[in-house]
């Protein structure tokens, strides 16, 4: 099933996310923080680069052979005690998770922070069946307070400011309190510590999944995935097929890049390998171990044209580069994963008819593909994209009868210098110190936004001419 599409158009939601100067701020702040400490980590690391060209061949090789990778990720998790469940579709995920909570009796179920459980919406299908969902990362803990979803795949609270935490606590906790961090992160520790000792259930989402030994790796900066994981009595994984790897070795060339390109670390606090339930005479782990391996539209990219948004590690590093993310933030995407990846997954899971308007929210500037650790060539998948919803008619026909007309024009040289003469007639009325601020009729929507340079008053090719006629080329 879909994700449903947003109530409101992009232009509007970008709108009011522009004209919010506390999103502006913690933005700014955020992004630029993680751009810099990206930037530190990998000049002190010279064998980065080489990392990053090994851990794309790793990725693509395991596409290669997915299901062969999957099989055998399998057959190791249920040799160990685990049960291993094949979701097609969210909703199908969902029934799994559900079920396995009504067969356990479960009331309460802690999350560690996972966004394939933010793709089908698990807390709200968990709600409805009388299981309360506490998430216990901080940031998925503040959004939860404030009834959000995650505005970034790493830092799901990164719109906002610690002063505005700071009034949600008291708002939503009763606990009135100074914006100070480390002060909001011991109210919060407080608050959740009961939980885990009182959660029947764990779930959590899957960094990757190890084929070879059927280990499920959990790459965290808080305490809390380690008890998620290992204090209630059932615990269930979610996690994307594409997230599987071949071996341990493998997994060494992930770690050694997934957090440096995403908050800079040399390594992320906390690395957890989950080796299914717990056996005997070993003291910590569930009585029950579940993975759920999510489909969701994935299988049917391994050969199609979004094939290389499935190596995504899901870093966050394309999302701090954006110049469009970096002024607009998660939410105006409008749905579960923002940025110049999160238009490409949303297109995976949803069809190109959801991003028709996502799709031209990019500059195609190239930085996230350089920021990429595992080089993901996402500009190029965008311009596809771009051409996939304009030759199937899903953008709207002003915009299809524009860029129509101006191909043509474009591909007839006679045409085009007709048109460039005339439009240099019909703009004088418009062009007010060396550019255009506005345009009338539909022609408007460009230049509310932005102002457009004048054509000029010689072409390249008419400038060429007169030189030639001088006798100076």
């Amino acid at each position: 099933m879909s994700e449903p599409a947003p109530a409101t158009p992009l232009r509007e939601r970008a709108g009011r996310a522009l004209a919010d100067p506390f999103l502006q701020e913690a933005l700014t702040i955020a992004t630029t923080k993680f751009i810099g400490l990206r930037r530190e980590a990998f000049g002190e690391f010279p064998e980065g680069e080489a990392l990053r060209d090994r851990a794309r061949a790793i990725k693509e090789a395991t596409l290669q052979h997915l299901d062969q990778h999957l099989e055998r990720l399998i057959d190791n998790v249920e040799r160990r005690g685990g049960h291993v469940h094949y979701a097609t579709s969210g909703e199908e995920a969902r029934e799994v998770v559900l079920a396995i909570a009504r067969r356990t009796r479960a009331r309460m179920a802690v999350k560690s922070k996972s966004m394939a459980t933010e793709e089908i919406h698990l807390n709200e299908a968990l709600e409805a069946a009388g299981v309360t969902p506490v998430e216990t990362d901080l940031g998925e803990y503040i959004i939860q307070l404030a009834h959000e979803r995650p505005s970034h795949i790493i830092a799901p609270a990164i719109h906002k400011t610690k002063g505005q935490v700071a009034e949600l606590f008291a708002r939503e906790l009763g606990r009135e309190t100074q914006p100070d961090p480390e002060v909001l992160t011991r109210i919060a520790r407080a608050e959740l510590r009961e939980k885990f000792l009182q959660a029947d259930m764990g779930i959590s989402g899957a960094n990757f999944g190890v084929a070879d030994t059927g280990t499920i790796v959990l790459v965290t900066n808080e305490g809390n995935g380690r008890m998620v994981t290992s204090l209630p009595r059932v615990h269930v994984a979610v996690m994307g097929v594409e997230k599987v790897i071949p071996s341990m070795t493998d997994l060494a060339v992930f770690l050694a890049i997934l957090a440096k390109s995403a908050t800079g670390q040399k390594l992320s606090v906390y690395t957890s390998l989950v080796n299914g339930p717990r056996r005997g005479g070993e003291l910590e782990g569930p009585e029950e171990f579940h993975l759920v391996l999510l489909d969701n539209g994935r299988i049917g990219q391994v050969a199609g044209p979004l094939r290389e948004a499935l190596s995504c590690l899901r870093c966050g590093a394309c999302l701090n580069v954006c110049p469009v993310y970096r002024q607009i933030g998660g939410h105006a995407y409008g749905y579960t994963y923002p940025g110049p990846i999160g238009i490409l997954l949303t297109a995976m899971l949803n069809g190109a008819g959801a991003v028709k308007d996502l799709a031209h929210a990019s500059s195609l500037c190239g930085a996230c593909a350089d920021a990429c650790p595992v080089r993901i060539d996402i500009p190029r998948m965008l311009i596809e994209l771009r051409r996939e919803v304009g030759e199937r008619r899903i953008a709207p026909w002003p915009e299809r009868v524009a860029f129509g007309a101006f191909g043509r024009v474009l591909r007839r040289p006679v045409v085009y210098r007709l048109a460039t003469r005339l439009g240099r007639v019909l703009q004088r009325p418009f062009v007010r110190r060396g550019s255009i601020r506005r345009l009338p009729l539909f022609l408007g929507d460009w230049t509310r936004t932005r102002d457009l340079p004048p054509i000029a008053a010689r072409t390249f090719q008419e400038r060429w001419a007169a030189l030639e006629r001088e006798g100076l080329s």
